[in-house]
């Protein structure tokens, strides 16, 4: 890290994914995995999808369809949008604590089994 840096932010898009590993439970092993693999400390967890919500009022255009969820770490957080129709996960991993970017991008591409179509590492200061 330099002086007064604030961190860093890394911002992964993977496309042709795996959708079946789009659910709560394997995003939730996700998470974990990769925690653990960036010696990140993981705090709450909150999920944004369609689970519970009435067939009249799912999402049905492809761009939207899919689960969000944050994982609060205690330097920042972890965010994932995936789009299931269009086998997509787009991934943020944001810590003022210093890790290595080219694990996440290695272990996301592996457990979404997707290909990195664009990854970008900002700086944040």
């Amino acid at each position: 890290m330099f002086e007064n840096d604030y961190g860093k932010e890394v911002i992964l898009d993977l496309h042709e994914c795996d959708p079946t590993v789009f659910t709560r439970e394997d995003i939730k092993i996700f998470f974990e995995l990769l925690c653990d693999k960036i010696d990140m400390v993981r705090c709450q967890l909150r999920f944004w999808d369609d689970l519970d919500t009435p067939a009249c009022y799912k999402e049905t255009e492809p761009h939207l369809v899919g689960t969000s969820a944050i994982q609060f770490i205690k330097t920042s957080n972890i965010t994932i949008h995936t789009l299931d129709i269009m086998k997509r996960v787009y991934l943020n991993v944001f810590s003022c604590k210093d890790f290595d970017e080219n694990i996440v991008e290695e272990f996301s591409e592996q457990y979404f089994k997707g290909k990195s179509v664009n990854t970008i590492v900002v700086r944040r200061v």
